[in-house]
């Protein structure tokens, strides 16, 4: 008896040092914690580009050639945007916390007969629209959107040395992933009291939608994002770069999208009687958000996401709030997590723990597309 015992106690002891362990390595690398996640999910996004070079030459060399192409391709175009961006953004938030935009409103809805319009239109529905109840909703989220983009742009254009530092790392633990990173996969497989087809499960899910997130969603918010700037630039509307900015992060968000720009700018294009303008913008909108969210994003993500849009709205908006900019990306890798142990959960682990009758459930509607 006193054999089994002892090799428990052992195995008791032995958990709780190892627990202590993982603790103190996660709390010695938290500080980094945001670097290394973004070094995991461009390492996965650039993977295949590195695959190809390596197939020419060694795996050193194929690691500082992809290093290299994100240094170009990401680091050069946030350094050259972030001076402008933290202006203008600085200058939106300006004009609504002067209640500058609630002025130049008042002036366009009183010199139109727009708000007329559409209180006529609204008015079956017992809705009414006020000149003060735009002049304050324009003046929020004027300086409530100039005042977010100011402080991301400005984390990096005021203390650009400390950018240069974070990501001069990232690269780092990038070319060591690129390089080393299926044998620090294989580690962490052969430690894991998972089995294996469940590990390659959940990294495969959090490769589907890192890829799904930055290839799909990001190739298409910089094409909505680059021509919405454009189209305000052809028609002369204030800055340009930020709204472009700013329509490249809506571009991610489901549901409602870009038309938060687009439908305010086309209002105000319509009550400053630029009347050819305003149907434009309307025709932009939607043929962009056809073309984008039809024909181009399905062919780009295909099926690999398999996620709820509301699912896919909540975690952004949510990760948003608590990591910045950053947030669209930590948001659905998050929600990916959990529904990928969920799923696992309900199919290898349900039956055991479940009382007998209950039968199989069916699957969650967070995996559904």
């Amino acid at each position: 008896m006193n054999g089994p015992r002892k090799n428990d106690v052992t195995l008791w002891v032995f958990l709780a040092y190892f627990s202590l362990s993982i603790g103190l390595i996660a709390w010695l690398f938290w500080p980094f914690g945001s670097t290394l996640i973004m070094a995991c999910v461009v390492t996965g996004l650039f993977n295949p580009i590195y695959k190809r070079v390596r197939r020419r030459t060694t795996p050193s060399l194929a690691a500082f050639i992809t290093c290299a192409l994100i240094f170009l391709l990401v680091f050069v175009p946030i350094a050259l945007f972030a001076g402008i961006l933290a202006q203008e953004a600085f200058g939106l938030y300006n004009m609504g916390r002067t209640a500058e935009i609630s002025q130049q409103l008042r002036q366009l809805a009183e010199g139109s007969h727009a708000l007329e319009f559409a209180n006529a239109l609204l008015a079956p529905f017992g809705f009414e629209i006020s000149v003060d109840q735009l002049q304050n909703a324009f003046s929020e989220l004027g300086k409530n959107v100039g005042l977010f983009l100011y402080r991301q742009a400005q984390a990096i254009a005021s203390n650009i040395f400390k950018f240069i530092v974070n990501f001069s790392f990232m690269l780092l633990v990038c070319y060591y992933l690129f390089a080393d990173g299926q044998r620090l996969l294989g580690f962490i497989f052969d430690i894991s009291p998972l089995p294996q087809d469940q590990e390659e499960r959940l990294v495969s899910k959090f490769q589907d939608m890192a890829g799904a997130i930055l290839i799909g969603n990001g190739v298409s918010a910089i094409i909505q994002g680059v021509l919405g700037g454009c189209i305000f630039a052809l028609f002369g509307l204030q800055s340009p770069i930020l709204w472009g900015v700013i329509m490249g992060l809506l571009a991610f968000l489901p549901i409602v999208g870009i038309g938060v720009v687009f439908l305010p700018a086309t209002i105000i294009l319509f009550l400053t009687g630029r009347h050819g303008a305003g149907l434009f913008f309307i025709v932009f909108y939607v043929v962009i958000t056809l073309v984008i969210e039809y024909l181009f994003k399905p062919r780009i993500v295909g099926k690999r996401v398999q996620m709820h849009i509301m699912l896919v709205f909540l975690s952004i908006i949510g990760g948003l709030k608590l990591f910045g900019i950053l947030g669209i990306i930590y948001g659905p890798l998050v929600v990916t997590a959990f529904l990928t142990l969920a799923d696992i959960y309900q199919h290898n682990y349900q039956a055991s723990i479940a009382p007998e009758g209950r039968g199989d459930s069916a699957p969650g509607p967070g995996m559904n597309a």
